[in-house]
């Protein structure tokens, strides 16, 4: 029993862990039903906190004085296993579940890209790893932890690799959160946010591989939990866009994620035409898939 009452916090093993002592200092031997609950509770606990998140402010801002990452080299791929955290099959943020890719094979994403600093500098990514602004790093809310992007700016054609290990961004309409370095060296800083493509990269891809060309190809539209959506999407773009299609269901522990992929692809013309056309149904987010 502890007999000098103090009031202090004791941290567990898992970083999402903590339990406060009672005011008076002093623990009493909790009886076994006590302790099942309390076993109980904190597995419950436990598991609700298998993935930290960063509820990203609608401001961030970088250091008092510009420092100059233009010689901050790029990002390399490396082949490493999937980090220990970050990684579940799902996760809830404001009410939207995402499902985390399990692997990042022929992704390719267009949408706006956002950037983080100051703010979250030091401190723990979802992967477990401490953020550094003046890495090339970034948040994507579904990509496996780590994957390697090539993120290209599509207003200045500028483009950076960098190493994805952390989640978001949990604002509508963005794709990627860049770190404070990848972000000036893409031109973002300015305006906060730019329309970018993204394209994952492995260890054995050139740096400037864009898409793989092992055709034919499926173009993934969109990703559902509710068949139902799958369907509506699909045939509104089989009717009013003339696009080809099929819904493809992927079982997964959490539930069945019903997508909605149109091809198939024949060649790289055919690609270019079909994701030039997307946005205009208002697809924006899109991956290329084999």
């Amino acid at each position: 029993m502890l007999k000098k009452p103090f009031l202090g916090l004791f941290q567990l093993g898992h970083p999402c862990a903590a339990i406060r002592l009672p005011k008076n200092g002093v623990f009493q031997q909790p009886s076994k039903t006590i302790r099942f609950a309390f076993l109980l509770g904190l597995s419950v606990w436990l598991s609700a906190c298998s993935i930290k998140t960063h509820e990203f402010p609608d401001e961030d801002y970088g250091p008092s004085t510009p420092v100059d990452v233009s010689q901050v080299p790029d990002a390399v791929p490396q082949k490493v296993p999937h980090s220990r955290y970050g990684n579940p099959d799902s996760y809830t943020v404001r009410g939207i579940t995402y499902h985390v890719m399990k692997d990042a094979r022929n992704f390719r994403e267009q949408g706006l890209a956002s950037w983080y600093g100051l703010k979250f500098h030091g401190k723990r990514t979802s992967s477990g790893e401490p953020y550094d602004m003046y890495a090339m790093t970034a948040a994507h809310k579904t990509l496996p932890l780590p994957t390697w992007v090539k993120v290209t700016n599509l207003q200045n054609r500028k483009s950076v690799v960098v190493k994805v290990n952390d989640r978001g961004p949990f604002h509508a309409g963005r794709i990627i959160d860049l770190s404070y370095a990848a972000a000036s060296r893409l031109g973002v800083l300015g305006h906060g946010t730019a329309p970018v493509e993204i394209v994952a990269i492995s260890a054995a891809d050139p740096v400037d591989k864009g898409v793989a060309t092992d055709f034919p190809l499926w173009v993934q539209a969109g990703a559902f939990s509710n068949i139902r959506n799958a369907r509506q999407l699909l045939h509104r773009l089989e009717q009013q866009a003339g696009f080809r299609g099929q819904i493809k269901t992927d079982n997964q522990p959490s539930g069945a994620i019903h997508k909605v992929w149109l091809g198939p692809v024949e060649n790289a013309r055919q690609l270019e035409q079909l994701t030039q056309q997307l946005p205009r149904w208002g697809i924006h987010q899109y991956h290329v898939v084999q």
